[in-house]
């Protein structure tokens, strides 16, 4: 079992910068592959970024460029910097860790960019 706790989301200006902040319990968090996803009103829930426990990234192409995702395996937490943030970045953000068949989820934060 895998606890995650989001922090760091809020309201931001076009082009500002935020940093979220997941923090893993309950579980071996090296060995798994965490992630960011977002999900803005009345649409699906998608996939921004994740690392793999090898630290291997993937990201979105809406987002490539500006937002960075980075793990630190001895605080059991993983990160998303987003720089240059959009209105379209608006969403709730939610942590995600998977191994195997094992998925666990965070509460979620919510970002807000004004234009």
């Amino acid at each position: 079992q895998v606890q995650l706790v989001e922090s760091g989301g809020g309201l931001v200006q076009s082009g500002g910068s935020l940093r979220l902040s997941c923090a893993a319990s309950g579980s071996i968090f090296s060995i798994y592959t965490m992630g960011w996803y977002r999900q803005a009103p009345r649409k699906q829930r998608e996939l921004v970024a994740d690392i793999t426990r090898n630290n291997s990234t993937n990201y979105v192409d809406s987002v490539k460029g500006r937002f960075t995702i980075s793990r630190d395996n001895a605080k059991n937490t993983v990160y998303l910097q987003m720089n240059s943030l959009k209105p379209e970045d608006t969403a709730v953000y939610y942590c995600n860790a998977h191994f195997s068949t094992r998925w666990y989820w965070g509460q979620g934060t919510q970002v807000t960019v004004s234009s």
